[in-house]
């Protein structure tokens, strides 16, 4: 297989070009044998795709210990990589903000990588109310301080994404520059609904695509033998029984279902990166295909073939955990063309 396939995408206004596919860590490195990690790592490289998602995983719901990070740092470098060769986006936690503050985490982790600086962060969720603006401040004093240079939020209601965008402007800041969004075959509410749907239309924000496999029940994993993300409107028995379609549509594509759930993404043109979990060279590979797919079938036609796998039509789109009921006929605008 042909090296440098990847092509790339800028991850918002003011992010990074990075490629269209990221590798996830949470759950990966700690479940893999060191030489397969290694090889895997060289793969993605050589097919362009050296963007990784390395997270601390030690607070809140994620209170794990996990060592993922610390792997990650080590596989790289057994990997015979420079930091030039490869991309990193963090993560910054806000179950314990501002008590613990992101400067003090960010010297964590950046420490158990063994990197003095990331290309970017994604700040994550929270249950409890937080300061926006604060948090806009706290980011911005990071990136003068030289420890990434663009951020982006994970699942935040949609009005303190416009806070944060607009605050930003009018004090100078550095704005956040994408949203990393549930969004995947059977989860489209938050993504392509009206509200984070209008901010990718008008170019505020870029789009990463993360739990495009549902913790692997969209690629046949249907009983996950691990701690999976969280079923936003409790729709998750829905999308177990939606699995054989998911299949028998790949099929028709002559296609896989991984293929499938990438190219579905990517065929959104507000998709600035696909983030996924992959634990060996077979399941990377099978992945790159999803190019191939969206090449030869085109975006119009996956799109039409998935239509019926919208799942969460009644989850309220706005980002807010516990939907309300819905929004108004359960119909979004299509993605902007």
């Amino acid at each position: 297989m042909a090296d440098n396939i990847v092509p790339t995408r800028t991850l918002g206004p003011a992010g990074p070009e990075v490629p269209v596919l990221a590798l996830g860590s949470w759950n990966i490195w700690d479940r893999m044998e060191r030489d397969d990690a290694v090889a895997l790592v060289q793969r993605a490289t050589a097919a362009g795709a050296a963007f990784f998602d390395v997270g601390n995983y030690n607070m809140g719901p994620h209170a794990e210990r996990a060592r993922t990070d610390i792997l990650f740092g080590e596989i790289v470098r057994d990997a015979g990589l420079d930091r030039s060769d490869y991309l990193v986006c963090g993560k910054l936690w806000l179950w314990d903000y501002p008590n613990t503050g992101f400067a003090d985490w960010m010297r964590t982790s950046l420490d158990r990588i063994g990197i003095d600086a990331v290309d970017t962060v994604v700040v994550g969720d929270h249950m409890a109310p937080v300061d926006i603006r604060q948090i806009v401040r706290d980011i911005h004093a990071e990136i003068e301080a030289g420890r990434f240079s663009s951020w982006g939020i994970n699942n935040w209601p949609h009005e303190e994404a416009v806070l944060a965008l607009e605050f930003a402007q009018a004090e100078g800041l550095t704005p956040p520059s994408f949203a990393q969004l549930k969004y995947s075959l059977v989860r489209r509410s938050m993504a392509e609904g009206p509200f984070y749907g209008g901010l990718f239309a008008d170019g505020r924000l870029g789009l990463q695509a993360s739990d495009v496999f549902e913790g692997g029940i969209l690629v046949g994993k249907t009983a996950p033998g691990r701690k999976i993300g969280a079923d936003v409107g409790g729709i998750r028995d829905e999308i177990m029984a939606a699995w054989p379609t998911v299949q028998q549509i790949a099929e028709g594509l002559d296609a896989t279902p991984a293929q499938l759930g990438i190219a579905y993404c990517l065929a959104n043109p507000a998709t600035a990166n696909v983030l996924f979990g992959c634990r060996s060279l077979d399941q990377f590979d099978d992945a790159l295909g999803a190019l191939t797919l969206l090449e030869r079938v085109g975006a119009e036609k996956i799109r039409d073939a998935a239509a019926d796998l919208w799942l969460d039509r009644d989850v309220n789109p706005d980002g807010t955990w516990f939907p309300p009921g819905g929004f108004a006929g359960g119909v979004a605008p299509a993605p902007a063309s």
